[in-house]
Order: structure tokens, then sequence, then C-alpha cells
């Protein structure tokens, strides 16, 4: 298999403010169900098909070291080809810390989208919050790092959807305080 770094036949189609705001929309549901239905921690990440619509997978946050963006990216690279997921987006809650971005790159995800920045989790969670313990380098210097471009958009102050997935997370921060 041979990749170009520069091709465009492996870049993501462009996304639509209806496609983002529906994606968006899909993520903040997973996150607010993960953490009513199956008290799970407020982190969620879904993949979209090359057609920005379909929902190929998702995944939520199953322990400090299982984030819903590192198990849906290891998750993907297994069941989908090289290629096809270069064309595919990532949609997160939360801005991907260095482990799940470079999670991200080593499976060829051609495109992320995150909803809300790790600062502002950090201003939710506080500093030294043993259950989120954030690192203070975006995911935008991981990627920078690579070989393989990764398109980033995010966050997503827009339509207010920052906000709503902050609104959604604190009340599971409340009640850890």
């Amino acid at each position: 298999m041979t990749f170009e770094a520069t091709s465009e036949t492996h870049a993501p189609l462009p996304l639509t403010a209806q496609q983002l705001d529906s994606a968006a929309a899909k993520c903040v549901a997973l996150q607010q169900s993960g953490r009513e239905v199956h008290s799970k921690r407020p982190f969620a990440a879904l993949l979209l098909s090359p057609d920005n619509e379909t929902v190929l997978i998702s995944s939520l946050s199953l322990s400090h070291v299982r984030h819903a963006e590192c198990e849906l990216a290891r998750n993907a690279a297994d069941n989908y080809d090289w290629n096809y997921l270069a064309k595919c987006t990532m949609v997160s809650t939360w801005e991907p810390c260095a482990m799940c971005a470079g999670t991200i790159y080593w499976a060829h995800i051609g495109r992320l989208v995150y909803l809300a920045s790790e600062k502002t989790l950090q201003e939710l969670t506080g500093a030294g919050n043993v259950e989120n313990l954030t690192l203070d380098l975006p995911c935008r210097a991981v990627f920078a790092a690579g070989q393989t471009p990764v398109e980033v958009l995010g966050p997503l102050k827009a339509e207010g959807w920052e906000q709503k997935v902050v609104e959604d997370a604190a009340l599971y921060w409340s009640h850890r305080a």
C-alpha cells in the first residue's frame, strides 16, 4: 500500500453547515446518554463516513486511559481501510488529549471536529482534578508533528455547541466535587 500525504483524493469532502450541526447534535446526545444511562464520564466520539452523514461507529469514555477518541480510532483502524479512514471525520465532544490525538493520527482519520476545548475542560473540572488531569498540549500541535495531514475544526463556539457540551458535562463533574 502506498500513500501520498498530499494527495487530494485521500482528503475528506467539505462539511456543510447542516452536516456539521447534525453530527454535533448526535455527539452531544451520545455524551448525554453515556452520562445518564450508562454512568460514563462525559466524553463521546463518533466517526462519520466519507459522505459526512453516516455514523460508522461511536464510543464513550470507558476509563481514565480508555478515552472515547482512542477507543474509536483503534476500532476504526481495525475495521476500515487506511485510505477510507483518510476520508472520514471523527467528531468528539471534547478536544482530544495528546494520547487520543496520536491514536487518531496513527489510525489515519483525515479530519477531527471537536466541540469544546481542553482548556475549557480544565476550567470546568478544576486544576489538579485527579479524575481529569488535562494536558496543556493542543491536538493541533500533535498533528503538526506528523507526516500526514489531519484537518482540525474546533472548538465549535458557533451555534452554541461548546456551551452545550459544557452544560451537559457540568452535570457529571458537579457530583464529583
